[in-house]
């Protein structure tokens, strides 16, 4: 599904239009309910991530929102386009990318963009630019002439993704797009959505990383039990957790002792001469707690700023984990909390 459509105008701001809207949007499978009512908005120009654990219904999104699979239930659009009554205009508009490389490997690099540019009826000229501006954008003009059998996984993923927009696509599908790719060729594939949206694309990611819907998305979705349990930013889901706290260490006995005396409530290392000191993470807090130490006199050698990630919004809010008491620093599991920054 690879589309001749001009993309819409970058950098998604409130009044930007909307890609992709859902309604209620319900399927099952016999007596399993895969999704039951989801709704989603999702501005042109954005990225946009769906989260969550396997079973989860994030594939049958997709299928459903790239019309591979009709929906039971509910609304859906794409690029102004209903699923269900305009499914060639939505066709028109997008492209999709599954988690493995749909490529012929008897074909060469070149060979493979020129196939889909005939499938979508281009003209020869058409076809042959749009194929060298492609293998040039995705850094694999070097290889042109080689068979996709021969390519590493991050240079065939790079192929796949240029096959998906030989036809311009509005709204491009990345379903779990880096999925196998050591961590090199997955900042590769980072960078490359980053030059999607900012020509005006929109990407509807699906993943299993964490780290890539927290460096990616403008906005994440964790959906579960067929579900959208939650919704917003990353620093929105984030803040939803508790766990946030400082981390306040010293070199002299007195000086801790003083500072445990100026913070009652907060949890002790006697063998560090450490305390955590709770809080929400932000920055007034953090003002807050500094200019209570310096009203009191009161040095510590280091200290380190502690809030959740998306591992600890993740386990918590799909079922699968839970936080620990608020201040504790860790989840369900034990493990602790990731140290984002560390100030001195």
């Amino acid at each position: 599904m690879r589309s001749s459509v001009m993309p819409t105008p970058p950098h998604a701001g409130p009044q930007s239009p909307v890609a992709v809207s859902t309604s209620g949007l319900r399927k099952a499978y016999g007596d399993k309910t895969v999704l039951d009512g989801i709704d989603l908005r999702i501005p042109a120009g954005s990225v946009f991530a769906l989260l969550g654990p396997n079973g989860a219904g994030k594939t049958t999104t997709v299928q459903i929102l790239s019309t591979l699979v009709a929906a039971d239930g509910g609304q859906a659009l794409v690029a102004g386009h209903d699923v269900a009554t305009s499914p060639d205009g939505v066709r028109a508009a997008i492209g999709v990318t599954g988690q493995f490389a749909a490529l012929d490997d008897l074909l060469t690099a070149e060979e493979n963009l020129l196939l889909m540019a005939d499938l979508l009826r281009l003209g020869k000229r058409e076809a042959r630019s749009r194929t060298r501006a492609l293998l040039r954008r995705f850094d694999i003009a070097d290889v042109a002439h080689k068979r996709a059998a021969t390519f590493s996984g991050g240079m065939r993923r790079r192929l796949d993704i240029a096959m998906t927009l030989v036809g311009e696509p509005q709204v491009i599908f990345l379903d779990e797009p880096t999925t196998g790719l050591d961590p090199r060729s997955r900042r590769t594939m980072w960078d490359m959505v980053r030059s999607l949206v900012a020509g005006g694309t929109t990407v509807f990611l699906t993943t299993q990383y964490l780290e890539e819907a927290d460096q990616l998305a403008d906005r994440i979705a964790v959906l579960d039990g067929g579900r959208i349990v939650a919704e917003g930013t990353a620093d929105e889901l984030k803040a939803r957790i508790p766990g946030s706290h400082v981390r306040l260490r010293f070199t002299d006995a007195v000086e801790y002792e003083r500072a445990g005396a100026a913070f009652p409530g907060a949890t002790r290392d006697d063998e560090n001469l450490a305390l955590r000191v709770a809080g929400d993470g932000g920055l007034d807090a953090l003002r807050a707690l500094l200019d209570r130490l310096d009203a009191a006199g009161i040095r510590a050698a280091d200290f380190s700023v502690h809030t959740p990630d998306l591992d600890d919004v993740f386990l918590t809010l799909t079922g699968t984990g839970t936080t620990g008491p608020a201040g504790t620093g860790t989840t369900g599991t034990g493990a602790p909390l990731h140290d984002q920054e560390t100030l001195r």
